[in-house]
C-alpha cells in the first residue's frame, strides 16, 4: 500500500482534486429546501411528497454504498470517480427539463447513487494515502462536502432570481461536475494506485460494534438531513423569503464547514474522541432547542450552534469508524458498511419530519424528536473507548 508524503506535488493535486471531487456530494439535495416554495408553485407537491426529494437521494445512497467498494475494485478508483461524476452532472443538469414531481425525484435517486460510488471509495483512499493524518485529511474531504451544501444553498435562491427560473437554479451546479471531473482526469495519470486489492469481501453484519457504529452515524446524519431538508422551508413559513432563508442554511453549513476543519484537528490530539463527540451533541440540542423556543430571536445564533455541532458530528463518526481497524481496506470496507446502514436510517429523517408538518401544521415536533435522538446519542458516544477497539472488531 502506498502511502504518498502529505506535502507532495502528487499528494497535493490529489487532495484538491478529492476537495473538487467532494463539493459535488450535496448540491443536488442543499439546492432544494431554499427553493422548494417556488417549485411547489410550479409542480404539486405536499411536505411529505417534496421530503421524497431528500429522502430517496440519501437512501439509494445507503443502497449504492453496499455495492460501491464492489464497484470500485472492478472499475478501479479512478473510472470509478469518473462515472460518479458523469452521473451526477447528468442528474443535475436534466433538472432544466423537468416538468413533474417523478422526473425530479427521479433526477435526486439517480444523483444520490453517483454521490454513492464516491463516498464508499473515499474513505479508504484517504486511510491508505493520508495515514499520518487520517483525521485532518477526513475532516477535509468532509468539510467540502459540506462546503458544497453551503454554495448550493445560499446562490440557488439567488440564480432563481437572476434568471427568474427555479429550474436553473437546481441545474447550475451541473458546472462543478464538469469542473471536477476535467480536474480529476488531467492529474490521475500522476496518481499512484491503490495498492493491491483486497482478495475476499469482508462481512460486517454480524458484528455488534459495526451496527452500534452504523446506527450512531445515521442517527447523525439524519438530523443533517433533516436540517438541510426542512430548515429553510421551517423559516419561509415563518415569514422571511427564499433568499433570505436560503442564507440562512447557507450560514448554517458555513458553520458546518468550520466544525468539520476544527473538530478533527483539535479531536487528533488523543485516540479517545469521546468528550468531543458529547460536546458536538450538545451543541446540536442546544440549537434544536433554540429554533423550537425563540426561531425569530437570535436567529443566527441557533443554525451557528447546529452547524458547529453537524459538521464535526459527521466527520468524527467516519474517524471513530476508522480508528477500529488499522488496515485501509478493511477500515474502507467498514466505513462503507457504517454509511449504507446510516444512510439509510438518515433518509428516514425528512420523510418524517414532512410528514409531522402535515400532519401537525408544524416543524417543531420534528426538532423535539432530532433533541430526544442527540440524547440517546450521548448515551451510545461514552461506548467509544478506544483501550477495548481490538476486542469488538478483530
Amino acid at each position: 500500500m502506498e502511502n504518498v508524503r502529505a506535502t507532495s506535488r502528487p499528494a497535493l493535486w490529489l487532495m484538491f482534486s478529492i476537495i473538487l471531487v467532494a463539493l459535488n456530494l450535496r448540491p443536488s439535495m442543499a439546492a432544494v429546501g431554499p427553493l422548494l416554495s417556488a417549485i411547489r408553485g410550479d409542480i404539486p407537491l405536499n411536505f411529505s411528497l417534496a421530503s421524497l426529494l431528500t429522502m430517496l437521494p440519501v437512501m439509494s445512497m445507503g443502497l449504492a454504498m453496499f455495492f460501491g467498494i464492489g464497484i470500485s475494485q472492478r472499475l478501479g478508483e479512478q473510472r470509478t470517480v469518473v462515472l460518479s461524476l458523469l452521473i451526477i452532472g447528468l442528474a443535475t443538469v436534466s433538472r432544466l427539463f423537468l416538468d413533474s414531481a417523478a422526473e425530479l425525484i427521479l433526477s435526486a435517486v439517480l444523483a444520490g447513487v453517483g454521490i454513492a460510488l464516491i463516498q464508499a471509495l473515499m474513505p479508504a483512499l484517504i486511510k491508505s494515502r493520508f495515514s499520518d493524518n487520517v483525521s485532518v485529511y477526513m475532516g477535509l474531504y468532509v468539510t467540502s462536502i459540506m462546503a458544497g451544501a453551503a454554495i448550493a444553498a445560499s446562490f440557488a435562491p439567488l440564480v432563481m432570481t437572476r434568471t427568474g427560473s427555479w429550474r436553473v437554479g437546481l441545474a447550475i451546479w451541473a458546472a462543478l461536475a464538469l469542473a471536477a471531473l476535467l480536474f480529476w482526469c488531467a492529474q490521475r495519470s500522476g496518481m499512484p494506485t491503490l495498492g493491491e486489492k483486497s482478495s475476499r469481501k469482508e462481512s460486517f453484519s454480524s458484528n455488534s460494534r459495526a451496527w452500534l457504529l452504523a446506527i450512531f452515524f445515521g442517527l447523525g446524519t439524519a438530523s443533517y438531513t433533516c436540517v438541510l431538508a426542512w430548515l429553510a422551508p421551517y423559516y419561509v413559513e415563518k415569514g422571511w423569503n427564499e433568499q433570505q432563508a436560503g442564507l440562512l442554511l447557507g450560514f448554517l453549513t458555513a458553520m458546518e464547514v468550520l466544525s468539520g476543519l476544527l473538530t478533527p484537528a483539535i479531536a487528533n490530539r488523543s485516540r479517545d474522541r469521546r468528550l468531543v463527540l458529547v460536546v458536538l451533541l450538545a451543541l446540536i440540542m442546544a440549537g434544536f432547542c433554540g429554533l423550537i423556543l425563540s426561531p425569530q430571536h437570535l436567529s443566527l445564533l441557533w443554525p451557528c450552534l447546529l452547524g458547529l455541532g453537524i459538521g464535526g458530528l459527521f466527520p468524527m463518526s467516519l474517524i471513530v469508524s476508522l480508528d477500529h481497524l488499522d488496515n485501509p481496506q478493511r477500515a474502507g470496507g467498514l466505513t462503507a458498511f457504517v454509511q449504507g446502514i446510516g444512510y439509510l436510517i438518515a433518509g428516514l429523517s425528512p420523510l418524517i419530519a414532512g410528514m409531522i408538518r402535515d400532519q401537525l401544521g408544524s416543524f417543531e415536533w420534528a426538532w423535539w424528536s432530532l433533541m430526544g435522538v442527540m440524547a440517546l446519542m450521548i448515551l451510545m458516544a461514552l461506548r467509544f473507548d478506544p483501550r477495548h477497539y481490538a476486542k469488538h472488531i478483530h
